[in-house]
């Protein structure tokens, strides 16, 4: 079928400008908790008296770097943490997530998930898959998890039970991740942390806080959390910083997660910035702006795909904990298609086909939409998803919503000539 409805006009066009509309209320929400948010990250560098010195690194070990002590210092207070460790070094949040861990834990500690089976890249730092690698499983670590409810919530009425057998440290992840669930708001997550310490007062409160930075008013180590841990093509790179992850949290376990990142006896006093310490300070400056625009974005999905009939997490208007919209196509077909438009709609590598790949840390082969600028980022518009039922695509991150709009009209523009829905 035909995708136009006269010359130059496109039915996909009008039926994305309809959600635009229909999300107004909802993305001048976004819109407004900007100022808020900037306000905090403005005030940390006021507080840490950030200056221009500060963007300049030392080589080599990296010992003495003011401005990378200085970063720690304004994320720990955008955080709402006691300390934080913001590094280059880390190659990725799961990388970040697993310093953390072989950081804190011990052999013979034992690990709880309360939120379910973890991402797909954290299985092989459990041990749940590979083995020979170095897992915690490999190093006497066990781990646990608690199912979900058929809701997808954390079932409270077990946690006493799942954490009767000692228990070093309970896993949160706020995220979704490829599950079909809702993500944690950061208020659950407080209820959590509080219930874990009435029945454990030793226990440690661990949130993967993956896409989930700055999307509400609090931080998950301003309401109880031990320690988290994040990427920076993420949310908190605000588009701009090349790479790199922290840790924040208690200062002590942000120290040990650190000499697991480095080694024991240096620890949080090694790691050059390698002259990029200016886009990691711009790229918190421009996060919260970032972050709105990927909300709005994320907005724009549900609503667009929803209208169709197509089932989203979360549902349009409903309270966002990240920058996750998931949408479930119930084909490949579709799922393929719409990642091939996203892709074309792309600043980088339009031209490129994006085709079912195995991907290091996953457990299927992997489809994904992401011509970024930094490659990977996933604060720039990108989308993926597991090439497995029920073929749901994860689409995330966004510069401004417009881009978002102009790769949902090429979607659907897609799907239709393919017969796959009628607009």
């Amino acid at each position: 079928m035909s995708a136009f409805s006269g010359p130059g006009l496109s039915i996909a066009a009008e039926r994305v400008a309809a959600a635009l509309r229909a999300i107004a209320p909802r993305a001048a929400d976004h819109t407004a908790a900007v100022k808020p948010r900037l306000e905090r990250v403005l005030a940390a560098f006021a507080a840490e008296r950030l200056g221009v010195h500060h963007f300049a690194t030392v080589s080599g070990y990296g010992h003495g770097d003011l401005g990378r002590a200085t970063l720690d210092r304004v994320f720990a207070r955008v955080l709402q943490a006691e300390a934080a460790a913001v590094r280059l070094q880390f190659v990725s949040g799961t990388h970040a997530i697993a310093a953390a861990l072989f950081g804190v834990l011990r052999p013979g500690d034992r690990l709880l998930s309360l939120t379910g089976r973890p991402y797909d890249t954290l299985e092989e730092v459990i041990g749940l898959r590979g083995h020979g690698s170095g897992s915690l499983a490999e190093f006497g670590i066990t781990y646990d998890e608690l199912p979900l409810r058929p809701d997808g919530q954390v079932d409270g009425d077990r946690l006493e039970e799942a954490l009767a057998p000692p228990t070093r440290m309970v896993l949160i992840q706020r995220s979704c991740g490829y599950s079909w669930r809702p993500s944690l708001p950061v208020r659950r997550i407080g209820e959590l942390c509080h219930r874990v310490k009435e029945l454990r007062p030793d226990c440690l409160c661990f949130v993967d806080n993956c896409y989930g930075e700055l999307v509400q008013d609090l931080e998950p180590t301003a309401v109880g959390a031990d320690l988290m841990a994040g990427s920076l093509i993420k949310n908190l790179g605000g588009t701009v910083a090349p790479g790199g992850g922290y840790v924040a949290g208690r200062a002590e376990l942000v120290e040990q997660a650190c000499c697991r990142l480095t080694a024991p006896g240096i620890g949080s006093e090694g790691g050059s910035a390698f002259d990029q310490q200016r886009l990691l300070f711009q790229g918190l400056f421009l996060a919260p702006q970032m972050v709105a625009e990927a909300l709005i974005g994320a907005e724009l999905v549900a609503q667009v795909f929803a209208d169709l009939g197509f089932a989203v997490n979360p549902q349009p208007g409903a309270e966002r904990s990240d920058g996750i919209q998931a949408v479930k196509f119930g084909s490949p077909e579709a799922l393929k298609l719409v990642c091939r438009a996203f892709q074309a709609a792309s600043p980088v590598g339009s031209y490129l086909d994006p085709v079912p790949a195995p991907m290091p840390g996953y457990a299927t082969e992997l489809v994904m939409a992401g011509g970024t600028f930094i490659d990977g980022s996933t604060s720039e518009f990108s989308a993926d998803a597991p090439l497995r039922e029920p073929y749901v695509l994860y689409a995330q991150g966004g510069t401004h919503h417009s881009h978002q709009q102009i790769a949902l009209e090429r979607a659907l523009e897609a799907l239709a000539a393919a017969s796959l829905i009628r607009i």
